[in-house]
């Protein structure tokens, strides 16, 4: 059977470790890449079985799983986020894809809560994901944030769900969408893209639209009108504040 190694970072995952980690005690070993926690991340982890290591240097999601990738030294690798779960079905299929060599990476679905209800449409779902992939066929991009899986493999597909325990209430929701936001206008500053007063509304009006309209997120309910808000939000946020950004590095004396 090939080893199976799953990767994981984390920074105050501490409501979230434990269920992350016991979903996934079919691996061969856990790995852990801390990069500063205050609460008992760590602690937990290393109950668990985990390896832990510590990189507080953060520099984006995509670096920062790049170097756990690197620790693992196994034939297959399972990059997962410590707010998601891997079910017994999702196990199952792990587990047969590895032993059948049909494809190097591989893709499932995943089905995401917010503020308590799973969303099945709104553009949440299926949202599939490469995670899985015999090492050295696949790494991540170094994004900032949005990170994806960059490889020149043919992609096989799974079918189950992983599921993605993102939002547990609306404090949550407005953390992320600020911290997201921040992280994604300097994304695309450093792009070299460009954004106006503008440019931010009429981005925020179209990601509302696409949300609710025409991905379908009235058929989510109440909470899908709520999403489609957020997601206006967050991308009005993000281009406001590359604005801003822009704006500050006009000002600036120049050397």
């Amino acid at each position: 059977m090939p080893s199976l190694f799953v990767t994981v970072i984390t920074k105050n995952e501490t409501h979230n470790i434990e269920a992350c980690l016991r979903s996934v005690a079919f691996a061969d070993q856990v790995i852990v890449l801390d990069s500063g926690s205050t609460d008992n991340t760590v602690e937990i982890a290393k109950a668990l079985g985990a390896k832990v290591s510590t990189n507080a240097d953060w520099q984006g999601f995509g670096v920062q799983k790049n170097r756990v990738l690197a620790l693992a030294d196994s034939d297959w690798v399972l990059s997962i986020d410590a707010d998601e779960r891997v079910q017994p079905e999702l196990q199952a299929e792990i587990l047969a894809a590895i032993k059948s060599n049909d494809f190097d990476v591989y893709s499932f679905p995943r089905l995401s809560s917010y503020c308590g209800q799973y969303m099945h449409h709104s553009g949440w779902y299926p949202d599939r994901v490469t995670r899985l992939f015999r090492r050295h066929s696949a790494r991540f991009s170094d994004d900032l944030v949005h990170e994806k899986i960059l490889t020149s493999s043919k992609v096989g597909v799974l079918h189950s769900p992983l599921l993605h325990e993102s939002f547990r209430d609306l404090e949550a929701v407005l953390d992320k969408t600020n911290r997201y936001s921040s992280a994604g206008a300097k994304s695309l500053l450093n792009k070299r893209k460009t954004a106006s007063l503008s440019k931010a509304l009429g981005h925020g009006f179209w990601a509302f639209f696409r949300t609710y309209f025409l991905r379908l997120g009235f058929l989510d309910g109440r909470l899908g009108l709520v999403l489609a808000i957020s997601n206006a939000e967050g991308t009005y946020y993000r281009y406001l504040k590359l604005w801003l950004l822009q704006q500050a590095a006009h000002k600036a004396p120049s050397a």
